[in-house]
């Protein structure tokens, strides 16, 4: 077998001439080495296709996932959020449950011991199974500000109630003016301790030792405290609602005009200031500037 090949090299061809089997096997074997090579090449560049094609797809999928991670991280620290926004709100309703509860127990005049809202009041029972329903969180935290907001409000109207009954007592006048003593003279028609005849008398007087302690029967503004005619040093308290009252013949007033008393609070030192025969205190009790008899008010104590 010849093979001819044209060269431009010096311009003339060339022959080779294959005849024997050694030629023509190695021949063959180049040709099969050769076609095997431009196959491996093909495999090789489908792989590397296929493989470029993998790691662009691997790529997106990390991508997507690092972006549903970030997403996942948003989502839980927005929860998060929001839960502390409702634990704030949870703690506000709380503290002003409990300082709202422990006035209600001041005023209420509660024992304190019974009702501490400082302590963690005592529940238990016995260890049942768990119950397999999912918590909602968010759900049973809007319970519980919804519970609280409505103890509020009814708190709210029972502090209304209750302070409206306290001032009411507070500003009510009720009781004795002293703490030790008698009633020496009574309200109404008597004979006059100077003249002999019969008088009016417009109060009520209680006798005691001078230098006891003369107080206030309800709370209320001093409206008078000073030297009046008849009354010696005299101490006039206005509790609102129409009602006054007023202290007479004291050694000492211990209060002055424009000054605000509370219920037991002591006011004077009895005396026998003025008209008087001895030491005590005149009381009286005045309805929209009339005297009326006081002793219902300390009978009502």
């Amino acid at each position: 077998m010849n093979i001819i090949v044209l060269s431009k090299f010096r311009g003339r061809p060339y022959r080779i001439q294959i005849g024997s089997p050694v030629q023509i096997l190695f021949l063959g074997v180049f040709a099969l080495l050769v076609s095997m090579g431009v196959g491996a090449m093909g495999y090789w560049m489908g792989q590397s296709a296929q493989s470029s094609e993998r790691l662009a797809s691997v790529r997106e999928e990390l991508e997507m996932q690092r972006q549903l991670i970030n997403q996942t991280r948003f989502d839980a620290q927005a929860d998060l959020d929001a839960l502390a926004a409702r634990l704030g709100q949870i703690q506000a309703h709380a503290i002003r449950l409990n300082a709202l509860s422990q006035k209600l127990v001041k005023i209420a005049k509660l024992d304190p011991g019974e009702f501490n809202f400082d302590e963690t009041p005592g529940i238990g029972g016995p260890d049942e199974p768990a119950s397999q329903e999912r918590l909602d969180f968010g759900s049973e935290i809007d319970k519980v500000i919804e519970e609280l907001e409505q103890r509020e409000q009814q708190l709210s109207v029972l502090e209304n109630i209750l302070m409206s009954s306290y001032m009411k007592e507070e500003v009510f006048p009720e009781g004795r003016p002293i703490k030790r003593g008698w009633i020496s003279s009574y309200y109404g028609t008597r004979t006059n301790p100077f003249t002999g005849k019969l008088q009016f008398h417009k109060g009520m007087d209680f006798a005691a030792k001078s230098g006891d302690s003369v107080m206030a029967v309800a709370g209320g503004v001093v409206t008078w405290s000073g030297k009046r005619y008849g009354y010696g040093n005299l101490v006039e308290i206005n509790h609102g609602n129409g009602y006054k009252t007023r202290y007479g013949h004291n050694k000492k007033n211990l209060v002055a005009v424009g000054d605000t008393v509370k219920k037991g609070q002591v006011i004077s030192i009895m005396g026998s200031t003025g008209r008087s025969t001895g030491p005590h205190v005149h009381f009286e009790v005045l309805k929209n500037g009339r005297q009326i008899n006081p002793q219902r008010f300390v009978q009502r104590h």
